[in-house]
């Protein structure tokens, strides 16, 4: 088997030298609270935070450099944001001004590449690899992107660039806020190896802790790893683990996808353990659902209730329900005590969602 994998491994790397892609990835930096940084200059140097009230158990959305430097991150609770730094400014979002911030940017990904693929309002891949702009230079695309942003939207955004999107969405983070990470092939090798396995997606403080017991913190570590090790310690994910360790990611840029589901889900700092826990945890979590749906137009395509629970083992379920004619959000609880029921192992992660269908329906009574 390890063989096998040897053989695949070296067969995909010789083709990726045969196709090299040139992918820019670009992420704005701390989006939200820089658009009202901008329209209020004042706010620059305040510690500041988009989010809801404190006393509604809400999570952050973002928060500035300012207040990053006193711990405070995305998707952290209000109430522990403001321990943290009780000087925290905490503002409504304004999703109207971030669409707009965000089709700008948009408009101007679309000078240099058709192949986008949107990951969040702020943050999308670029396939440039048959772009004639800038006689074909990915770097100074994205150098281009970046002043063209800063000068229409009035924000700064950081880019990497790279053969793949693994190892440029890494790569942007490199030298946030408002850098430009390149890694040429000849350097993807030893930038792969010097990456901490915590920047690999999907790999939360529990993952990290098992991979810790493996004495596994940077991708060079767990290069050396056995397969067999991995698969016993992360099932299914193991393979993705050791091909992303080496720095293999063959995901073309999707410009176009038909939406099946709007979800969102959280993974714990640490795991929830019984079902009262995780049952205390739905309401903030349904209420970050809805706030995604809004103005999107989903309402009538709602099909099922979907919800997700991912436990320590790494073993996931899903459990859907199909809707009727009125819109209960009541029903995730019973899905996730169904859904909990089948392992009552502690709890990693929690998804609540719901399923679209292509017909839409005007019998559906919404209550929100």
């Amino acid at each position: 088997m390890l063989y096998i994998l040897f053989l695949y491994t070296v067969f995909v790397i010789s083709i990726m030298a045969l196709t090299e892609r040139k992918i820019i990835h670009i992420d704005a930096d701390c989006f939200y609270a820089a658009i009202e940084m901008r329209d209020n200059p004042a706010l620059k140097d305040r510690p500041l935070a988009i989010g809801g009230s404190s006393e509604r158990r809400s999570v952050l959305s973002t928060a500035n450099y300012p207040a990053r430097s006193y711990g405070v991150r995305s998707a952290m609770p209000v109430a522990v944001a403001k321990r943290l730094c009780p000087d925290l400014l905490i503002l409504p979002g304004h999703m109207e001004k971030y669409r707009l911030a965000s089709q700008q940017m948009h408009d101007i990904f679309k000078q240099y590449t058709h192949l986008i693929e949107p990951l969040s309002l702020d943050e999308a891949y670029l396939d440039v690899t048959q772009s004639t702009q800038c006689q074909g230079s990915a770097t100074l695309m994205a150098d281009r992107i970046r002043q063209q942003i800063l000068e229409t939207v009035g924000i700064t955004v950081s880019a990497g660039i790279a053969t793949n999107k693994f190892i440029a969405k890494v790569a942007s983070d490199w030298n946030k806020p408002d850098g430009l990470t390149l890694v040429t092939p000849k350097q993807q090798a030893d930038f792969v190896a010097a990456i901490p396995v915590k920047c690999i997606s999907g790999i939360g403080k529990v993952a990290q802790q098992k991979l810790a017991e493996l004495g596994v913190y940077y991708c060079a570590d767990l290069q050396k790893v056995a397969f067999s090790v991995l698969q016993k310690r992360f099932g299914s994910m193991a393979f993705r683990l050791s091909q992303l360790a080496l720095g293999i990611d063959e995901r073309p840029v999707q410009t176009s996808r038909e939406r099946k589901s709007i979800s969102v889900e959280h993974t714990f700092a640490e795991d929830l353990t019984g079902v009262e826990p995780c049952l205390s945890v739905l309401p903030e979590l349904i209420d970050a659902l809805q706030k995604r749906m809004t103005g999107r137009g989903y309402e009538a395509r709602l099909s099922k209730y979907y919800l997700k629970l991912k436990f320590d083992d790494f073993k996931q379920t899903t459990i859907e329900q199909p809707i009727q004619k009125k819109l209960s959000t009541a029903v995730f609880s019973e899905l996730l005590q169904q859904a909990h029921s089948r392992s009552k192992r502690p709890v990693r992660l929690i998804g609540v969602g719901y399923r679209l269908s292509n017909v839409i329906s005007s019998q559906l009574l919404l209550p929100f």
